[in-house]
């Protein structure tokens, strides 16, 4: 799969933006990465895309999330309403995702004991479960659609049962999610097919918060073993989280709990089935899928590019980001630089796991432990029971998406499903 693409010049991020680029954007990547970092005009907003930069602005102590601290665009750029689109404004309390400590600290306390390990390993047999189900369906329909059938439902029935969420409200649910995560990409005025309709996210946003104020009003009556109940009860006892923060977290979560996750097992299984032997390999070994796992979020990541602002000025080689400049450090591309990984465009398994797929730092992906454990038991279960799975289209269509990147469908013929 190849993709000609020219040098970065003045419209490079308009190239990068357009819905084209999804099939396969790494030469474009490439290209950017060669050029070293980039200032977009006259604009506060720097592009990053080696290896260096990225991991450099991550781990330092002046790189914010929060909104803020940027500066004000004067005059005209080809970002529109970039600072905006990555705020966390339609959410009104920002969530943990758009928080510098102390508030992120203590939000991220408050929910990182759901996403432990060893409490993410209690889940194994039920995220088993939930994928052979999702099999078993595709069976009785005699057709499988990778994104459809099983990346989609997995996470999405996992986050549902983990925040008490009636699975019976997923396709309202899903649809506000695909509408709000269009909120993490910027736009470019250059590009008008990249600019979501500002009205329907505000409805989006809207909804979704009075659907979790009515969700919270009735866990107060009727208290589970679910992480919805356990937030409630610190709130209740005054453990630094407002009841706006209750509504805020629970949205991040519904949100990022499945959104990147579904990516993660859908642009897997696409590797593995332009790789075929190492399908083979999985399917008899199935340890081997923490090593795929890892190559996958390295090889074509579900989070194409992440977003700090500088508080003070950070110096990189080649340029100064200012205090109040956007860093859109483009993690795609970092994570294959050449000067870090040995022929980065070879899907190789054996490779470990350097990649900043999860990010750096305090905001190091929170989620990354169930992500992980989903998608290999996915892929697993996939490369186990579906018999020489074949592509009915290659490349298939993607989402529009460029900050989450994925496949909107991955069809498959194949010769069985083998019955558990």
């Amino acid at each position: 799969m190849t993709t000609t693409t020219r040098a970065p010049g003045p419209g490079f991020f308009a190239q990068l933006l357009d819905p084209a680029q999804r099939a396969d954007p790494y030469p474009l990547y490439a290209r950017i990465r060669e050029h070293g970092p980039t200032r977009l005009g006259e604009t506060p907003v720097v592009v990053l895309s080696s290896y260096h930069d990225c991991a450099t602005v991550l781990r330092h102590r002046a790189a914010s999330v929060d909104r803020h601290h940027a500066s004000i665009p004067l005059g005209p750029t080809p970002v529109h309403d970039l600072a905006g689109s990555l705020s966390g404004e339609l959410t009104g309390t920002a969530s943990m995702l758009f928080l510098d400590a102390p508030d992120h600290t203590r939000l991220r306390r408050l929910v990182a004991k759901a996403f432990a390990p060893a409490v993410v390993r209690g889940l194994e047999p039920r995220i088993t479960a939930i994928a052979d189900a999702a099999l078993d369906r595709a069976a009785e329909h005699g057709q499988l659609d990778i994104v459809t059938d099983l990346a989609y439902p997995l996470p999405i029935t996992v986050i549902c049962e983990l925040l008490g969420v009636p699975l019976a409200d997923e396709p309202q649910i899903r649809q506000w999610s695909t509408l709000l995560a269009r909120t993490l990409d910027p736009v470019s005025a250059t590009v008008t097919g990249s600019r979501p309709d500002p009205a329907e996210l505000v409805r989006a946003n809207n909804e979704l918060h009075d659907y979790f104020e009515q969700l919270v009003r009735r866990a107060r009556t009727q208290t589970g073993d679910n992480l919805l109940s356990a937030l409630i009860a610190a709130e209740e006892s005054g453990d630094a989280l407002t009841h706006d923060e209750l509504i805020a977290t629970c949205a991040l979560l519904l949100i990022a709990g499945h959104e990147t996750t579904v990516n993660l097992i859908a642009n897997t299984a696409l590797a593995l089935l332009h790789h075929r032997h190492h399908l083979a390999i999985l399917r008899t070994v199935p340890a081997f899928a923490e090593s795929v796992i890892e190559e996958s979020l390295r090889y074509d990541p579900p989070v194409q590019l992440i977003p700090r602002i500088a508080r003070d000025t950070i110096r990189l080689p080649g340029i100064d980001i200012a205090a109040g400049d956007l860093a859109i450090m483009l993690i795609a591309a970092a994570n294959h630089d050449p000067t870090v990984f040995t022929d980065p465009t070879r899907f190789n398994p054996a490779r470990g796991d350097r990649h900043l797929a999860f990010g750096l730092g305090q905001h190091f992906c929170l989620g990354a432990p169930l992500a992980r454990r989903e998608a290999a038991i996915a892929i697993t279960r996939f490369a186990r029971r579906v018999v020489n799975p074949r592509l009915t289209d290659d490349p298939p269509p993607y989402r529009d998406h460029l900050t989450l990147r994925g496949p909107a469908t991955i069809p498959v013929t194949y010769s069985e499903i083998i019955p558990i």
